[in-house]
């Protein structure tokens, strides 16, 4: 479940495929492949390469194409293997571990100075794929949803009254991602934890409270210029109004154009 060897291979069948739906009348997408430094195009085919001995990805003569491109990776450093997937995207009618629908990997090819691959398994940065992905995780998790359960995308939170029932609860939720052929990433699991931060809150025994790294955002936030910045900034204080009283009166004034 949490082991790298697990990530070698393409995922079995599910019961969901991500599939790509095109609006009518559009044209194919094909660009050319970015620029890249000599340093990037060697470990671009360090990471073909990976992903060509895992199954991931296969080549491709689709006449799609869209520019692969490196972005830094936050937590661990290194470099991330994403596809600019804007063009797609944006004639689609709107991770790893779910197989695309056979007749639409082709629209997700992308295109290297190496040559043009293209994707087996739902990839990064398309349209749609988080909500295939949350609907594989909810139906994995049916039963123990809003029980000891809470799932948001491919982010499982467990959480129990004490240390015993939790044990057991791990061991349900470690067995359902077995049973269902999905892996975690040990590096980025925590367990047995007194708090946790989760979608911008923290939970504890105490209850739940704002993560202060939210408030900070907050009260650094550049004072609005534009109708856009004005909304932008009411949608993330907005999110947190259950702790705010009056919010709405507050919020007001800005709300009046």
């Amino acid at each position: 479940m949490c082991s790298r060897k697990s990530f070698r291979w393409l995922p079995p069948d599910r019961n969901v495929e991500f599939a790509i739906e095109l609006v009518p009348a559009r044209h194919l997408v094909s660009k050319r492949p970015y620029r890249m430094a000599p340093d990037e195009l060697k470990e671009l085919k360090t990471q073909l390469q990976e992903q060509l001995d895992k199954g991931f990805i296969r080549p491709s003569s689709s006449p799609w194409g869209c520019p692969a491109l490196f972005v830094e990776k936050k937590d661990q450093g290194g470099k991330r293997l994403c596809v600019d997937y804007r063009p797609p995207n944006a004639v689609t009618v709107r991770y790893h571990q779910i197989k695309v629908r056979e007749e639409d990997i082709p629209k997700i090819a992308f295109s290297t100075r190496y040559g043009l691959y293209e994707y087996l398994v739902m990839s990064f940065g398309l349209t749609n794929a988080p909500a295939f992905f949350m609907y594989l995780m909810n139906s994995v998790f049916m039963n123990e949803l809003d029980k000891f359960v809470v799932v948001f995308i491919d982010d499982i939170l467990v959480y129990s009254k004490n240390e015993k029932e939790h044990e057991e609860h791990l061991r349900i939720v470690l067995s359902r991602l077995r049973e269902h052929k999905l892996y975690a990433k040990f590096s980025k699991c925590a367990f047995w934890l007194k708090e946790v931060a989760f979608l911008g809150h923290i939970l504890s025994a105490k209850g739940v409270a704002v993560d202060p790294s939210k408030v900070e955002d907050v009260l650094n936030w550049k004072q609005p210029q534009t109708v856009t910045e004005i909304r932008s900034f009411l949608g993330l204080a907005g999110y947190y109004r259950r702790f705010i009283k009056d919010f709405s009166k507050i919020a007001k004034p800005m709300t009046k154009h």
